[in-house]
């Protein structure tokens, strides 16, 4: 009987330590999230043959 009751709050210990860590808070989530932009020259040519640069802005 000692043994089952001993396992059982060694079990629960155990739970509750795994879980206490995802309840953390979300303090910086706004740091993740932002957006990551640069500007890319994208070549090519028109009907003509003349060169035309463009500048794309991509953003992950």
């Amino acid at each position: 009987m000692r043994k089952i009751v001993l396992s059982t709050a060694v079990a629960v210990v155990a739970a509750l330590s795994y879980a206490a860590p995802s309840q953390a808070g979300d303090c910086a989530e706004n740091v993740y999230n932002q957006r990551s932009c640069f500007i890319k020259k994208v070549k090519s040519y028109d009907a003509y043959g003349n060169l035309v640069v463009r500048k794309v802005r991509i953003c992950k």
